[in-house]
């Protein structure tokens, strides 16, 4: 909006006159009047760090600073820095996705000037550098490398020009040229915004908004089923003007009424014509089940002589066996919230075709149901993702923002941008189920594993596919067990995959009735692990394990008197090992760089960096003469990041296109495609479903936690985790570290904070911001080492799977079993809250 008087500001060394309102944020004008893209918007509010500027010289939030507090000012983005921090971010992996690393860097560039001006080239504490960076988030857990990056910097060993960066994009992510969907800006785009349902169940009667097109978003019966739905979208020539139409739209709405609990006479939330089509919250098919009222199940189809299994836990109970163990255990819901929210911009070409910019996990299977949804052939749906600002599962289809931007772009006959705010992200783009586990593990007279029974409750609002209770048929060997999965449905936004669906909440309350079984018995809860555990892979883990300082220094249980206490648990877990076999990688030489490509994405997982390191090592060239360019369709087919499957399927098509191209020759124009060749005895699937197969084998995770509680306050201070890695070859050692250290990060979150929270009378979400909904920083993150375990995956194309997942899986009950070693009391709900603490010690 036009002030009538030009404002006048420096940035980044250039005076510029801007026409712009004095309260714009000062976020906006660098984005949108400058194009200065690096500056990222996240959270609006202060919390995340993201937006942060230099102005003279001092960071600053610029989103929460008006334009006109900058007038005259000196302004620096992050594409203003030339800095020796940029550098040791490169080198030292102080980032994944890469979403947060610009306001980072600048931070940090502010924090090492400052450090080294007052104290030389040392490193400072681990604590400072945490004080320090305590206003920035990265929820891909990219912390240890940031501290090993600032450190480094602080030492004075970036200051030269030279760095080999540890992933192959690292340089375009801490200088801001990397193109984020959220970035993208074409010719006369509007920027389009959702009209969402206030009521949680309702029948919309009239939509009333002053818009010049306004695109329906309801599904056929005119119901909405939680708070949050689309209702219908519209677009304008900016954000604000978008939103301002949004809030003032009109909604007729006639009541219904809501399910917000799982009490039995509670209203039905789906019609028994309308439950087919309620959502999938997990990556595969949705099972049969049958309903009875909101509660579908049970799912059991993968218990293994169930019914003995039952019996022998009943005739225990009945007995009072002193080998059976039993609870309950719950988990909060935990949000996905990605830095980068969801996000599209649509554009349709005259011919008909559609070009989408997306931040997405699966760029081709997002083709696909594009195609099918409004009726094109495969070859007119172009998808870009060049950067993907994480996703953790949530970001794996054609989700509301796209369908907005496809239809508002159609309607308006112009590219339409359409991106999720804070607290869109917060609310309706996903999240893990809560869960209730009723768990019950006997042992016979010689201490081994003689009968299991889960049962599982879980709470995925509208959306249906608990996979919770059927994981425990991954783990410790063959002995009866009843696994029975429930959906509890309710009026409230719709759960999606999350990083290792259904295992979190399984191995919460696993691995603390396998940790409470072995202190019963007087029996090391590692041993036991050993004993019933005939994975070789994670015996290896074990043994490393068993021999940590921090294990065999443990304290006694229930030991320790006193304010502060330490204790250390253990948890070990299991995850498939899945891969894409369809997927191919295609190397041309051009100008004589070999050039790869493939249609799958990068969403901080390293994806480019294992491609480039495979093609180069196998061609035996430099770096700089290979080129990857992923992140688009209409090239050879790629795999969605989805259940730790990228690296398992890309690296050895790679590897295979490069022994190619050196038996073609490297000369100009020279193309070849590789292909991702059969695992020798082949895969446990006998043919991929959805581009996805499952191969044979585990990969496998063992995690040691060491926790410092405070009894008076209720807190838990992780220490130190070490997590023991199976998961075979390792292609790129800098990112695969960097997820196994990020997936930690996400564990202690699921542990210790993360919890979302809803209005129960209304079924509004509560926790929509990153002030209410915590998830950790810098400065709640312990030391991380990372042990990689390489052998046992003779048989795979490569001898590597995936490592995501299984990273992350088994953490939260790790933290579980070191709060008990700590205080003697044995946490069954997740998040660990001080309340909870405080309450089971003393009662109060």
């Amino acid at each position: 909006m036009s002030t009538g008087s030009a404002m006048k500001i420096v940035v980044n060394g250039v005076r510029t006159e801007l026409d712009t309102g004095p309260d714009e944020p000062m976020v906006d004008v660098l984005r949108d009047e400058l194009g200065l893209t690096g500056t990222k918007a996240v959270c609006r509010t202060g919390v995340c760090g993201a937006c942060t500027v230099m102005v003279e010289g001092e960071p600053r939030l610029s989103c929460l600073m008006p334009a006109a507090a900058a007038e005259e000012q000196e302004v620096t983005t992050v594409e203003g820095l030339d800095h020796p921090v940029q550098r040791a971010f490169a080198a030292h992996d102080g980032l994944q996705c890469g979403y947060c690393t610009p306001g980072l860097v600048v931070e940090a560039a502010a924090f090492v000037d400052g450090w080294r001006a007052g104290h030389g080239d040392v490193a400072p504490p681990r604590e400072t550098i945490a004080a320090a960076m305590a206003g920035h988030l990265c929820r891909c857990g990219a912390y240890e490398g940031i501290q090993a990056a600032i450190a480094a910097a602080c030492r004075g060993e970036h200051d030269g020009d030279a760095v080999t960066p540890a992933r192959v994009e690292a340089m375009d992510k801490v200088t801001g040229r990397a193109r984020y969907t959220t970035d993208v800006r074409l010719d006369g785009q509007l920027e389009g915004v959702i009209i969402r349902a206030t009521r949680a169940h309702a029948r919309v009667t009239s939509v009333r908004a002053a818009a010049a097109h306004v695109v329906d978003l309801l599904p056929s019966d005119r119901v909405v089923r939680y708070a949050g739905q689309p209702i219908a979208a519209v677009a304008a020539p900016t954000r604000r003007e978008a939103l301002a139409i949004a809030a003032g739209a009109e909604i007729g709405y006639e009541p219904l009424p809501a399910a917000l609990d799982d009490a039995p006479d509670a209203p039905d939330v789906y019609g028994e014509d309308e439950r087919k089509k309620a959502p999938n919250h997990s990556e595969g098919p949705t099972m049969s089940a049958p309903w009875n009222g909101n509660v579908r199940g049970p799912f059991n189809r993968m218990s293994k002589r169930g019914r003995t299994a039952a019996q022998r836990v009943e005739a225990a109970r009945a007995a009072g066996d002193p080998g059976l163990v039993a609870g309950t255990f719950t988990t909060a819901v935990q949000v996905h919230t990605p830095l980068e929210p969801h996000a599209c911009v649509a554009r349709w070409d005259e011919d008909g075709a559609l070009h989408l910019h997306m931040s997405t996990q699966a760029i081709e299977m997002v083709a696909a149901q594009a195609a099918k949804r409004w009726g094109l052939p495969a070859d007119k749906v172009r998808v870009v993702a060049e950067h993907v600002g994480g996703g953790f599962g949530a970001k794996a289809g054609v989700t509301a923002e796209t369908v907005a931007a496809v239809e508002l772009a159609r309607a308006c006959g112009v590219p339409v941008r359409v991106v999720l705010g804070r607290d869109e992200e917060l609310t309706t783009a996903g999240n893990r189920p809560g869960t209730r586990t009723e768990i019950a593990l006997l042992t016979d007279g010689e201490g081994n594993l003689s009968a299991l029974t889960v049962d599982v409750h879980a709470r995925g609002g509208v959306a249906v596919g608990s996979g919770v209770a059927v994981m425990a048929r991954l783990m410790y060997g063959r002995a009866p067990r009843r696994l029975r999965d429930y959906d509890v449905v309710t009026n409230e936004p719709p759960a999606a995959p999350f990083r290792g669906p259904g295992a979190p909440p399984l191995l919460w309350a696993l691995e603390q009735t396998v940790d409470e079984t072995a202190h019963r018995r007087g029996e090391d809860p590692i041993a036991l692990r050993r004993r019933w555990d005939g994975n070789p892979k994670r015996q290896a883990l074990y043994e490393v394990a068993a021999a940590l300082p921090a294990w065999t220094g443990r304290p006694a249980t229930g030991s320790q008197t006193g304010r502060l206490r330490r204790g250390v648990g253990v948890a070990a877990a299991n995850w498939m090992y899945m891969l894409d076999p369809g997927t191919e990688v295609e190397l041309t030489v051009e100008g004589g760089v070999v050039v790869a490509r493939t249609a799958t994405q990068d969403i901080g997982t390293g994806v480019r960096t294992v491609i480039a390191s495979v093609v180069a090592a196998e061609l035996d060239l430099p770096a700089e003469r290979v080129r990857v360019e992923i992140g688009r369709t209409g090239v050879v087919h790629g795999p969605g990041a989805l259940g730790s499957r990228s690296t398992a399927s890309v690296a050895p098509a790679a590897r295979d296109a490069a022994r190619r191209l050196r038996q073609a020759g490297l000369t100009e124009g020279t193309r070849v495609v590789g292909k991702r060749r059969r695992d020798r005895r082949g895969y446990v699937t006998p043919f991929a479903v959805g581009g996805m197969a499952i191969g044979r084998g585990f990969s496998g995770a063992v995690h040691v936690t060491e926790v410092e509680v405070d009894t008076r306050l209720g807190t838990v201070r992780p220490l130190r985790v070490w997590a023991g890695i199976a998961a075979g070859h390792i292609y790129a050692e800098g990112p695969a570290r960097g997820q196994c250290e990020g997936g930690v990060v996400q564990g202690l979150g699921y542990a210790l904070y993360e919890e979302r929270h809803v209005d129960p009378v209304t079924g509004v979400v509560l926790t929509a911001n990153l002030d209410d909904y915590q998830i950790p920083g810098i400065a709640d993150c312990p030391e991380i080492d990372v042990h990689f375990h390489q052998e046992g995956w003779d048989h795979v194309n490569g001898q590597g799977v995936g490592l995501g997942e299984v990273s992350t899986i088994g953490v939260a009950a790790s933290v579980g079993n070191a709060v008990y070693n700590a205080t003697g009391w044995r946490p069954r709900d997740l998040p660990i809250r001080p309340d909870r603490l405080i309450e089971g010690m003393y009662g109060r």
